[in-house]
């Protein structure tokens, strides 16, 4: 019966998660608030007109559909006081006070890491963000993402396909998915890790929602790796929010002719770390995390093994083989070569048939 109360207190017109934590200091639980006297209410000064009337009727049929999608198999509401809430969340200025989850919900207290970026990124940005997420799953690192388009559905990917375990926080009630196009990789998030979401259940995906969740990627993060952002993106949102609740930011530079490395710069510029590697990331957070031996590629830097002739005609924006043929001087033959020992180490990606661009 308490979870009733709490939700349906969130339920009320007029509350959010502020007003929410400043009833519960006068009240202490939310079931006080429904068991109170309509003057004792009035008395706080903590209602408005609508939610009183609100509180007054009490109907818990209003909350019903919470509560019946938490009997499914995998399904949890869990209030900030319950045993699982992860501690992590608890201590961000606003922490929300109901999360909805759905998968396993002990991942959520597991060391974990936000990669985070543009929803149309470049073809390196997203290599960079399945490699990143790939190489912290082999340390036991949880990748946390909000299962965008772009860097955030090649994390979330880069993670599953690791076999290990992702969280993707959503900006609709857990009963949608949002972007559609995405139903399948939510249903591989809730299988292996978690989806979980603050809002309740049939919420639309509002544009207010997104930003709001953010706070929630980079409280569960010990920090927040930032691939590729413009100036003014919900990424550049996330890190903000990473910075003021004491959590460590991470960018990954690009070249100057790359729109999306503005974000980036400007967060190194302002005293993110800067990375190249994993290594970069492991010696900020300073975890004692046992190194996986049967991992091919700990560190990116190990992976540049190939000195290759190439390197120096080729860069993060497109160019084709022909061109790297006139460039070179070198065969069609030997170019083909080269370029395919480069695509089998990750450190070019093929576009358009013909185009290649350095990945790192």
């Amino acid at each position: 019966m308490d979870l009733v109360y709490w939700l349906m207190l969130l339920k009320a017109p007029r509350i959010g998660t502020r007003t929410f934590y400043k009833i519960l200091k006068v009240f202490e639980t939310p079931e006080a608030v429904f068991l109170a006297s309509e003057s004792e209410r009035k008395k706080s000064g903590l209602f408005r007109q609508e939610t009183l009337k609100f509180l007054t009727q009490n109907d818990t049929s209003l909350v019903q559909a919470d509560l019946d999608w938490a009997q499914a198999d995998g399904c949890h509401i869990l209030t900030l006081i319950d045993k699982d809430y992860p501690e992590q969340l608890k201590t961000i200025m606003d922490p929300p006070p109901i999360l909805y989850v759905r998968g396993d919900v002990a991942c959520l207290s597991k060391p974990q890491l936000a990669i985070v970026g543009s929803r149309n990124p470049s073809v390196g940005g997203k290599q960079h963000a399945y490699d990143f997420a790939q190489l912290l799953a082999h340390l036991d690192i949880v990748v946390i993402s909000g299962m965008a388009s772009g860097i955030d559905a090649s994390a979330h990917i880069g993670a599953l396909e690791a076999n290990a375990q992702t969280i993707a926080v959503c900006g609709t009630g857990l009963d949608r998915i949002y972007p559609a196009k995405h139903k399948a990789l939510a249903h591989q998030i809730s299988t292996k890790g978690a989806l979980i979401s603050e809002f309740c259940i049939g919420t639309s995906p509002l544009a207010n929602n997104f930003p709001r969740r953010n706070r929630i990627i980079s409280g569960l993060s010990l920090g927040t790796l930032v691939v590729e952002a413009s100036i003014k993106s919900g990424t550049m949102i996330t890190a903000k929010l990473a910075a003021e609740q004491g959590k460590e930011v991470f960018a990954i530079p690009s070249s100057i002719h790359n729109p999306l490395s503005q974000g980036c710069h400007q967060l190194i510029k302002q005293g993110a770390k800067l990375v190249e590697n994993i290594d970069d990331i492991l010696d900020e957070l300073q975890l004692n995390l046992p190194i996986q031996k049967n991992n091919s590629v700990i560190s990116t830097k190990e992976s540049n093994d190939h000195p290759s002739v190439l390197l120096k005609y080729l860069s993060y924006n497109a160019i084709n083989i022909d061109e790297i043929v006139e460039r070179s001087n070198l065969s069609p033959q030997v170019v083909t070569q080269e370029l395919l020992l480069l695509e089998l180490e990750h450190r070019v990606v093929r576009i358009n048939g013909s185009s290649y661009v350095l990945t790192k």
